[in-house]
């Protein structure tokens, strides 16, 4: 798998994925709709090249992660981000074979969850975001929603209405919100996306 998506960005670039946007826009309103603060420890997960990481710099932001399967997609981000890079923690893992380190204020999630298809890949997930947010933390987690593709970069995906993956977290979240975003990719089609924002109960 590691392979597939390194040569996803090898031939594609960064900027000519499906999922690529100039700016995180609806990412960024959540953050400060529910009240994340710059002092916050954020992990963006899967979150590769994407340049959630360059505008929450920009805000001040200092303790920020990002985890990527795709080495490639990872040299492109501290490549594009210069000595800025350096203030990143860079985390080459696959998500449902790794075990957090320490704990996060914030998790971050566009686009990775629906690419596990089978029920232990989303168990592990779940393990790995049980263990690695605080009590109170975070969760902002982006899927294909019904209507969305069947399939992305070549592999299928498991769509999710709003009710339904506001049940993967399980009793330990609260759901805070729900939304549908229409994005559109680098060469104009429109893919539907299901947006939820968790905060992990005390």
């Amino acid at each position: 798998m590691e392979a597939h998506w390194n040569r996803v960005y090898r031939q594609k670039g960064s900027n000519g994925v499906s999922w690529y946007q100039e700016k995180p826009t609806l990412s960024l309103a959540a953050l400060d709709r529910f009240g994340a603060r710059p002092t916050d420890a954020l992990i963006d997960v899967g979150g590769g090249a994407s340049s959630l990481v360059d505008h929450l710099l920009d805000r001040g932001w200092e303790d920020l992660s990002v985890l990527d399967l795709a080495q490639s997609s990872l040299d492109a981000a501290r490549l594009r981000l210069g000595d800025r890079g350096e203030q990143i923690v860079w985390i080459r893992a696959d998500i449902t074979q790794w075990t957090p380190p320490r704990s996060y204020d914030v998790w971050h999630d566009r686009a990775v969850f629906h690419f596990l298809t089978e029920p232990a890949q989303r168990s592990a997930y779940k393990a790995a975001l049980a263990q690695g947010l605080l009590p109170g933390g975070l969760v902002i987690m982006a899927t294909f929603a019904p209507d969305g593709p069947e399939k992305c970069s070549g592999l299928p995906v498991v769509r999710y209405d709003a009710e339904g993956l506001q049940a993967e977290p399980g009793d330990s979240f609260e759901l805070l919100e729900d939304w549908r975003e229409e994005h559109v990719t680098p060469w104009g089609d429109r893919q539907a996306f299901v947006w939820c924002v968790f905060r992990k109960r005390s």
